[in-house]
């Protein structure tokens, strides 16, 4: 199974580009080595703000953050944690829970970070497994309550507690003593991870230092130093947060402000006098950012005149679209130029949308337990595809079955005392992702959809469901879940034309027509949509019929995916259930 070879034309990212003025990720020997460096390199400039609906709250230069880390650090030990204790985090995003990530690395403790939308349910079965008797929980708006998911046995403190001014508890050398503790190294676990756990039984992904640190080289070559000012709307909880946003952007200076609101236009609001230029983000939320800019088209009666400019733009350089569309940048503080997404399908249309604009929309793929392992680039960012392989990191598609394998210092140790599911997916050295995937003729890797859930016909022909989905997606279909219902039967269970998954506890969920007519439109639109997906699909992967999910939403894990087995479930027991033909 060799390695991918790139093909001449197309030269795979350089192993390690020269960035005059900015730090290499390899000399550090731990993330707080990261913070420390920081501290000193870009002492004057704002790195973490928090604004809510009162505005901006928080605003700390680097040399702040590693304080109040430090701040943490004391406390954290002082309470009587010692080096490997797992300390549970439970907070939505403000600066104060990295200066406890921090802190908690400078006192060699390894952080497990709950997920908001965790049920109470899984949250007790981490920390049970993780064997802690302690958690960091956030304050104010859209914070947790940890008694009532049953956390009744830990010793609670609040991340504003533990990152609060020194007290009269500390003593006056507490620095010079905190300097004198044993640092952490890159084989040290930091942090260890849980998976969505559509299972109902998540796995704990541990990271190292030196785990890390590897990614945050993986991010320098897809985003090259330079001013970057982000928005952050993702979980800190999540690697997709934490590696290219919190740790590479605090190695090269960014400024990154978290948003707390319930407010659309508050967000917005963010975006522009933030004057962002960089988002991380999943598709579903630059959906959300595009019908926001649709409907004000709509409201204004120029979308035809829209859609000629966007025509117009597609054929001219990006800087002379920004130009063209000056006053919708405006509105989202006029210099965005950048989406970093991953996390779900991209659908070609609105990464087409984006780019029509001027905003290059760079996709990736990885996961927890490797990092960043392919993507495209602000050179080449074609649509359809996650790219090249990310150096330091090497994929092979397994000869067999085309699984995607992932060998490099991104991947995962292992899972938290899990040994026989760490010997499952690390086998040879390599990480199964999973995945199935395939290369395009320009060397671009493509992705088919999950091993596990390949339907295999009596043919013997395979259909990916996932390949299925995105076409439908493509189609108009809001979400989708293509299962086999009977031998060689494929059906497609459907939320309405237009819906979109909901991506935090606050959003209201779109409301579903009731009336006859109502009902008939959305059936036929559906109908529609589905007719026009089957014309793109070969004769055994095409829908043989259809059933509308009769819920607002599909189940979801905490990372939004889909609880397929669910679905499944529900199509098993409700056979009486009308289906309407493809």
């Amino acid at each position: 199974m060799p390695d991918r070879p790139h093909p001449p034309d197309r030269p795979a990212f350089p192993d390690h580009p020269d960035h005059p003025g900015y730090p290499d990720p390899r000399t550090f020997d731990s993330l707080v080595d990261l913070l420390d460096d920081a501290a000193v390199r870009y002492a004057g400039r704002t790195t973490l703000s928090l604004r809510t609906d009162a505005g901006i709250e928080l605003a700390w230069t680097p040399a702040e953050l590693r304080h109040r880390a430090r701040l943490a650090a004391w406390r954290l030990r002082a309470l009587g944690l010692e080096p490997g204790d797992r300390l549970l985090t439970w907070s939505p995003s403000t600066p104060r829970l990295p200066a406890v990530y921090w802190g908690a690395q400078t006192a060699r403790l390894i952080v497990v970070p709950l997920d908001l939308r965790m049920v109470p349910e899984v949250v007790q079965r981490i920390a049970a497994k993780s064997e802690t008797h302690w958690l960091a929980v956030g304050t104010g708006l859209e914070a947790p309550d940890p008694v009532a998911a049953g956390l009744h046995d830990l010793a609670i403190h609040t991340i504003d507690e533990l990152t609060a001014d020194a007290d009269d508890t500390f003593p006056p050398d507490w620095e010079a003593q905190l300097d004198s503790w044993p640092r952490p190294t890159r084989d040290d676990v930091w942090e260890v991870i849980y998976t969505s756990g559509s299972t109902g039984y998540p796995k704990g992904v541990m990271l190292s230092h030196g785990t890390v640190l590897s990614t945050v080289e993986a991010c320098a070559l897809l985003l090259p130093p330079r001013e970057h000012r982000a928005v952050s709307l993702l979980p800190l909880s999540h690697l997709f947060e934490q590696a290219p946003v919190l740790f590479y952007g605090s190695t090269i200076g960014a400024d990154v402000l978290y948003v707390r609101s319930r407010n659309p236009r508050v967000i917005f609001e963010s975006l522009r006098d933030h004057h962002v230029t960089t988002m991380v983000v999943t598709p579903q939320l630059m959906d959300l950012f595009w019908n926001a800019i649709a409907r004000e088209v709509e409201r204004q009666g120029k979308k035809r005149a829209f859609d000629r400019l966007r025509s117009v733009a597609r054929r001219l350089p990006y800087p002379l679209r920004r130009l063209l569309f000056r006053k919708v940048h405006a509105q989202l503080g006029g210099r965005l130029r950048l989406f970093v997404v991953a996390g779900a399908f991209l659908p070609p249309e609105t990464q087409q949308n984006w780019e029509d604009l001027g905003v290059v929309v760079v996709q990736g793929y990885g996961a927890t337990e490797c990092g960043p392992a392919a993507a495209t680039s602000e050179r080449e960012h074609p649509t359809s595809t996650v790219g090249r392989t990310v150096p330091p990191v090497r994929i092979r598609l397994a000869e067999n079955d085309k699984e995607i394998l992932v060998a490099g210092p991104t991947v995962m140790p292992g899972y938290w005392r899990d040994p026989d599911a760490s010997i499952a997916v690390l086998a040879d050295g390599w990480y199964h992702t999973g995945d199935i995937g395939r290369y395009d003729e320009r060397g671009n890797l493509v992705l088919s959809g999950r091993k596990k859930n390949i339907i295999v016909l009596p043919s013997g022909l395979n259909v990916y469901p996932e390949d299925i989905e995105n076409v439908l997606q493509e189609a108009g279909i809001g979400q989708s879940v293509v299962l086999e219902t009977t031998p060689g039967r494929i059906e497609a269970v459907v939320l309405p034309v237009g819906s979109l998954p909901l991506v935090s506890t606050t959003q209201a969920a779109p409301e579903r027509p009731t009336d006859p007519e109502g009902v008939a439109r959305q059936n036929g639109a559906i109908g529609a949509a589905i007719k026009s997906a089957n014309a793109r699909l070969s004769a055994h992967s095409r829908i043989d019929a259809w059933r509308l999910w009769p819920e607002l939403d599909f189940p979801r894990t905490h990372t939004l995916k889909i609880k397929r087995d669910d679905v499944r479930l529900w199509v098993a027991a409700d056979g009486a259930l009308p289906v309407r033909e493809g």
